[in-house]
């Protein structure tokens, strides 16, 4: 079965039929499905195809890509200078105004582990620095040596 340039059936020819028709019009014979019965040979330009097939991929991929979204991980420190702690507050800012969830924690070194709080403040500050875009998922909470909240993007109306 052979379909023409413009998706017209032309019917069932031999192979030899179909690669002079194919010739003619200066266009490649493409095997569309092997396994049916009469086969499906199609007459068009190969490159264009395999060019609006690699384009369609990439854009599934994209949209995959948008609506899988991650958790971005970012790590503070008890004494964290003003200029990272502004830096890694931005960062996150654009991270979840693209939807990402994220994860700030702290690890406690040595004798930090005696002053705990001191660890919540840099997290509540950081939650407050960035709540005009998010909202706290999970509370300051304690594991082992590290200390870790989590933040969602505020729901958009």
């Amino acid at each position: 079965m052979v379909i023409g340039p413009n998706g017209e059936q032309m019917g069932i020819k031999s192979i030899d039929d179909a690669l002079t028709l194919a010739n003619y019009a200066g266009l490649d014979l493409v095997l569309m499905s092997g396994n049916s019965t009469p086969a499906v040979g199609k007459i068009m330009d190969y490159n264009k195809f395999k060019y609006e097939k690699q384009k369609k991929q990439k854009e599934a991929q994209k949209k995959q890509r948008e609506t899988n979204k991650e958790i971005k991980e970012y790590r503070l420190s008890v004494v964290i200078d003003i200029g990272d702690f502004e830096t890694r507050a931005k960062n996150a800012h654009g991270y979840l105004e693209k939807g990402h969830k994220i994860k700030a924690q702290v690890r406690f070194k040595g004798r930090q582990m005696a002053h705990p709080e001191l660890g919540r403040e840099v997290l509540e500050k950081f939650a407050e620095k960035l709540s005009d875009v998010s909202t706290i998922e999970t509370a300051p909470k304690m594991e082992g040596r590290i200390m870790h909240m989590i933040l969602a993007p505020k729901k958009e109306k």
